[in-house]
């Protein structure tokens, strides 16, 4: 099993004529995502990749079933291609754009609240169960040199970091049942505890791993959940940013959100306060397999 993709997951490409868009959905379809067609706005009646193209959203839900849309759009409409999917009943949205304004991305993460869907992103790779789907640019065109399936479940504020996650994962003897690029924004679409949740929730998912960054209330939130004692499975938990605690307060690096404005932004904080509520905090990518073996005892 996996959470929020799977072999059956019938995908919509938002901006499929763009040149990303063509890119990443030839790469999709060789790894088997279930791409049924595509909406550009202006370009319906187009094909690409032997796939239709609509004019919008609604159009193309007329004629396909569709459970999720990846967005292609640039940063200034990918609210607008976002709102529609939503508005047209799309539970599940990769947005993909980075440099979308934090207004925007603060509206996109409230509809989405309020009508029940999730965004990944803004400003991410995507998404990937190996062996079944991929959204996005996630594993670029052989996803299998990293992503291998298996039964641990990985979140990552990186999207670099989730493709080092998950080689890891594979050089350590497992693999990966669902792996989420979150996006590295400030104001994310869906928090990440709620990636950790439906992992606790998946039955196919055996043990969590999360890489976590300097700045916002992400990690925070994870430790929370920790505390109430429902995250039944094991939680490992890389961070990394720690040489941030060297420079002066207010200034990103990497990821815009990686910002330390107070303690409890630093990683170091962070650290201690995730092992405390009965994380499984590493140092290190080798230590990632060597503790779920452990704890799991396989």
């Amino acid at each position: 099993m996996s959470i929020l993709i799977n072999e059956n997951t019938k995908v919509l490409a938002q901006g499929l004529t763009g040149a990303q868009g063509m890119r990443d959905a030839e790469f999709c379809l060789r790894y088997g995502t279930a791409i049924v067609c595509g909406v550009t706005p202006g370009k319906g009646g187009e094909v690409v990749h032997g796939l239709p193209v609509y004019g919008s959203v609604a159009e193309a839900l007329r004629q396909h079933d569709v459970d999720a849309s990846v967005v292609y759009a640039p940063p200034l409409a990918t609210r607008d291609a976002v709102l529609e999917a939503l508005d047209a009943g799309i539970k599940l949205v990769v947005a993909l754009a980075e440099f979308v304004p934090r207004h925007d991305t603060a509206i996109i993460a409230a509809t989405a609240q309020a009508k029940g869907g999730v965004i990944v992103g803004c400003n991410t790779n995507g998404i990937i169960s190996p062996g079944k789907s991929k959204l996005g640019a996630i594993g670029g065109d052989d996803p299998s040199e990293v992503f291998v399936p298996g039964r641990v479940g990985v979140v990552s504020r990186s999207g670099g970091m989730s493709a080092e996650l998950s080689l890891a994962i594979k050089r350590g003897g497992l693999g990966v049942s669902t792996c989420i690029s979150m996006g590295g924004d400030v104001i994310p679409g869906n928090p990440m505890v709620d990636y950790i949740q439906r992992f606790v929730d998946d039955p196919d998912t055996d043990a969590i791993v999360m890489f976590g960054e300097p700045g916002t209330k992400a990690e925070h939130q994870v430790a929370e959940f920790l505390r109430t004692g429902c995250c039944t499975k094991p939680l490992v938990a890389l961070l990394a940013g720690e040489f941030q605690e060297n420079y002066p307060k207010g200034v990103s690096f990497g990821h815009v959100a990686a910002m330390i404005n107070d303690e409890e932004d630093t990683v170091s904080a962070k650290r201690k306060m995730l092992a405390d509520a009965g994380a499984i905090v590493v140092h290190s990518l080798g230590e990632i397999p060597e503790r779920i073996r452990s704890v799991l005892r396989v």
